[in-house]
């Protein structure tokens, strides 16, 4: 028998992680509609006009999709705000306080403490309340979108634990973004909207039934993903591109325009509401043109930071995998790199004497210079002597750059990399300001919080490129002739995002939408290319690696290039269980209780050749209602289902232990005819892995029914079998499947 058919019960339940095994546990979502004798029904009873009404309520779905999800932003923005605001404040009175005493060193306990204790509420929901909210969830909306059954991704529950998780990590200090949060986010919002009920607060409020499947629920998920990105850097367009690149498994002109819709709707909602609360978006607008003569070498050296930064995160995830597996851990975890970050960012502060004028149009909304010139004075007065004091002291009017970068929320340090005039940071600051927030954000990400890593990864970039730009004026006789060092941070931020997560059009088109000038267009463009180049020679993008960690069977756009001498025989799943068309109801039952398979899809055969296919969802329903044909003696009569049994029970189906059956009921029979799907894609089992592939990836098939030259069934091919097989160092390879 086939291993994706297996689950051996001498196999222990938990297994060191192998990148070379493909996880069982993760099912397929059925992307393909089941055009059985129901479904036929319902579409050819309704009207012209009710096909109009389901195309304005996806249009309805898609407008509360967008200003749900601008309004879940508004709230993250103005949260992380007021809780940096408080803890600023609390630091700087007690900084004041103590100074006055002689007894600082409090301030620096309490600093860290604060970050700690923000950090430790935000590790705690995810890891004892919902694991799925951890991360960025910008992998597991990928999975989702490709096909793949990613638990609990887009609950409820899953959706509140985000939001406040990642207003923790952020107010923590952490070095992450809730920029990827916003888009997990979007998406939940979107799946849950689109049924028109909570399944997890049992409450149904009657609409939205029709699309109550998964392909339906899989288009609302691609705009609200893309509202996501809009809501996070104000740019619609760049939402839609980005739900096209790295996710939509299915595309079509007329859903790019609902989730274009749902974009601006999530743009405009989020402005709105920060207008109202008097405070401006948080956007990266950089003015003025720039002369982009020669940017190759600052792409390039982002490209390989890149996928240094996935190559390191690669290895410490796997030994997260491995040895902090437990939530008590994994809390400790999180909240020691808070510590960490908050001393390491007081240190930095303290080697630094970066002491520049605080000019009438400086960017920092926060006031943020008595705060840095009191933490100087607690610093320098408690570790160096006084003739030293005199050399590190940030007079007034003047603010420390080191202090800025590190103390403010990264979306404003990123700001003021891109806007401060030349002259505003020095190199020594710069380099060691790159140095420890790129290590400290790879440490950081894959923590259990909820946190991105866009922000902390154009951040890195920002300061890295403006660098990059000091250090080409300071080499040649006249810097004038380059442009201002603000313009290489951008170029520096675009690299270094595109170098990590190996986005190309969708985040070029965010990077000019943020920053509002679309002669940056072309450029940015450029360097993307030239930082997913150099990175992929390395390694894959971050999501891919956390894709890959995770053993998901996750199918890409092409079959392996050298996979054409495979055919369907050879990587079809078999022998294959399969159902009569008029079958007993207690074999049915056994089937699906058996515990050592746990097949989903069942070809329906008569006598042999294949007349259908049909969804254990679907015969748990029937079981459910008791859906049996009548026989002699016995008073059960076959009750008549209609569509909206089935969209009741979803996408929650109940398991098979929960359905009660008597030993009469097992003797009757049961007539698949109405409820199978008559017409199932098949394929002859000479047909090579590649077309396989393409007919199965195209179509988001979850069964591929494989047949001789008679129509009899041979095989089945699902996803398992077909992602199994990937390019390695040495060629085709071939995963092993084990329950992970």
């Amino acid at each position: 028998m086939h291993p994706s058919l297996l689950q051996d019960a001498g196999c222990p339940k938990e297994i060191p992680h192998n990148e070379k095994l493909l996880s069982l546990k993760y099912e397929s979502l059925d992307y393909d509609n089941s055009e059985n004798q129901l479904f036929l029904e319902e579409e050819r009873r309704m009207s012209f006009l009710g096909f109009k009404c389901l195309e304005i309520s996806r249009w309805v779905i898609c407008g509360l999709i967008g200003f749900l999800t601008g309004l879940i932003a508004c709230c993250i923005d103005i949260a992380v705000e007021n809780l940096a605001g408080v803890k600023y404040f609390v630091v700087k009175q007690n900084i004041e306080k103590f100074t006055e005493v002689g007894g600082l060193s409090i301030s620096l306990i309490l600093w860290a403490v604060l970050n700690a204790a923000f950090v430790m509420v935000g590790a705690v929901i995810v890891a004892f309340f919902e694991p799925g909210a951890a991360g960025s969830g910008i992998p597991q909306i990928k999975c989702y979108l490709n096909g793949v059954k990613i638990p609990r991704v887009v609950r409820l529950k899953t959706l509140v634990v985000k939001v406040c998780g990642v207003i923790c990590s952020v107010a923590g200090g952490l070095a992450v973004g809730k920029e990827g949060p916003m888009i997990h986010s979007g998406a939940v919002v979107a799946a849950g909207v689109s049924q028109g009920r909570s399944t997890s607060l049992k409450k149904d409020f009657k609409i939205f039934e029709y699309f109550r499947r998964d392909t339906e629920k899989r288009d609302f998920v691609s705009a609200g993903a893309a509202a996501g990105v809009s809501a996070a850097f104000g740019a619609p367009v760049g939402g839609v591109l980005f739900s096209l690149e790295e996710g939509a498994s299915f595309w079509n002109q007329m859903l790019t325009w609902r989730i274009f819709f749902a974009s601006m709707i999530s743009t405009f909602t989020l402005n709105f509401f920060l207008s109202i609360y008097n405070k401006k978006p948080g956007d990266l607008s950089s003015p003025g043109l720039i002369n982009f003569g020669r940017f190759e070498s600052d792409v390039s050296v982002c490209g390989l930071l890149g996928a240094l930064f996935n190559i390191l995160n690669y290895w410490l995830t796997i030994f997260r995998i491995r040895y902090v597996h437990q939530p008590c851990l994994q809390v400790m975890e999180a909240m020691l790199v808070a510590a960490v970050t908050a001393t390491v960012s007081f240190a930095m502060i303290y080697f630094s004497n970066d002491c520049q004028p605080l000019g009438p149009d400086q960017s920092e909304d926060y006031p943020l210079q008595l705060v840095h010139i009191c933490l100087f004075i607690f610093l320098v007065g408690l570790l160096v002597p006084t003739s030293i004091v005199k050399h590190l002291f940030c007079a007034d009017g003047e603010y420390n750059s080191m202090a800025t970068a590190f103390f403010n929320t990264p979306e404003r340090s990123v700001r003021s990399l891109f806007h401060n005039p030349p002259g505003s940071y020095n190199p020594l600051t710069l380099s060691l300001f790159t140095l420890t927030y790129f290590f400290l954000a790879c440490w950081t990400y894959g923590l259990t919080v909820s946190a991105g890593v866009f922000i902390p990864s154009l951040l890195i970039g920002a300061a890295w490129g403006r660098l990059f730009g000091i250090l080409l004026a300071s080499i040649t006789p006249d810097g004038s002739i380059w442009a201002d060092p603000g313009k290489y941070a951008l170029i520096g931020a675009a690299a270094q995002l595109g170098g990590i997560v190996r986005m190309t059009l969708s985040l070029t088109v965010i990077m000019v939408e943020a920053t509002g000038n679309v002669t940056y267009g072309l450029p940015i463009m450029l360097v993307l290319l030239t930082a997913k180049i150099v990175g992929d020679y390395f390694v894959e993008g971050l999501y891919d690696i956390h894709i890959k960690l995770q053993s998901v069977p996750f199918l890409h756009l092409e079959a392996p290039a050298t996979s054409h001498w495979l055919t369907a025989r050879e990587v079809m799943s078999a022998p294959v269980t399969c159902f009569n068309r008029i079958e007993k109801v207690g074999t049915i039952v056994d089937v699906l209780s058996n515990t050592s398979t746990n097949h989903n899809g069942f070809p329906v055969v008569v006598p042999v050749a294949v007349c259908g296919l049909i969804l254990r969802s679907q015969l748990i329903v029937l079981l459910k209602h008791k859906v049996f044909v009548e026989l002699a003696r016995s008073r059960l009569t076959q009750r008549k289902l209609q569509l909206k049994d089935f969209r009741d029970a979803y996408p929650r189906f109940p398991p098979i232990q929960s359905i009660h059956i008597s030993q009469d009921e097992r003797e009757c029979m049961m007539d698949l005819t109405e409820f199978m799907n008559p017409t199932p894609y098949t394929v002859p089992q000479e047909t090579s892995l590649p077309r396989v592939f393409k007919l199965f990836r195209a179509l988001g098939l979850r069964h591929l029914v494989v047949v001789d030259s008679e129509n009899r069934v041979v095989g089945l091919v699902t996803r398992k079998d077909l992602a199994r097989y990937h390019l390695g160092k040495h060629g085709l390879e071939e995963m092993q499947l084990a329950q992970t």
